[in-house]
């Protein structure tokens, strides 16, 4: 049996295996290939520029929304299991596909905030898929999971340890916060009257 801080470890790393989208993300701009003579080819700023904007639709997409679904155990005949989450802030990382989530788990009588190590999200073309390989976390165990973003909708596959199963479920858009409410990563406000 997992102790709490396993349960709530293996619920964090099986939601980030789920991440969705709607299907404006299918929509994101990706580089054309040029098909001008060489000597007319764009500059090589405006794939960078595609990206950054890939990216930049991506992070606001997955900031502040929640996200409603199941999940299943292999070899158990019992239902799905309700899973529920909201990530509050979505950065990406300097290097490589890493991003920076801040999340908000709930499940039975818990309700945390925190942030999660990097996650990798790679790209299926234009399909955004939570990737976690096979990492090791010291006393907790083996997570892998592969979560794809399509449609509003997220569904994959998670393992912890000898444990794995199947998770899927849809990602709304959260009501967008009362003026003046402090974001996660806001500064106060500084009085420059005095």
């Amino acid at each position: 049996m997992l102790n709490h801080q396993s349960q709530l470890l293996l619920l964090t790393l099986t939601f980030f295996p789920i991440i969705c989208c709607d299907t404006s993300i299918a929509q994101l701009p990706v580089p054309a290939r040029p098909s001008q003579p060489a000597a007319q080819v764009p500059s090589e700023s405006k794939p960078a520029d595609a990206q950054a904007a890939r990216l930049e639709k991506l992070a606001k997409y997955l900031t502040n929304t929640r996200w409603t679904g199941q999940f299943t155990v292999t070899g158990k005949d019992t239902p799905p299991t309700p899973e529920h989450y909201e990530i509050t802030q979505a950065i990406k990382a300097d290097e490589g596909d890493y991003w920076n989530l801040v999340v908000r788990i709930k499940y039975g009588a818990n309700d945390t905030t925190l942030p999660l190590p990097p996650i990798e999200i790679k790209w299926a073309g234009e399909t955004p898929v939570i990737t976690v390989d096979k990492v090791t976390i010291p006393g907790l165990g083996t997570f892998d999971a592969r979560v794809l973003i399509r449609g509003g909708q997220y569904a994959g596959t998670w393992t912890h340890d000898e444990v794995g199963g199947h998770l899927f479920g849809k990602i709304e858009k959260l009501e967008a916060e009362p003026p003046g409410t402090a974001k996660p990563d806001a500064k106060p406000a500084v009085d420059k009257r005095h």
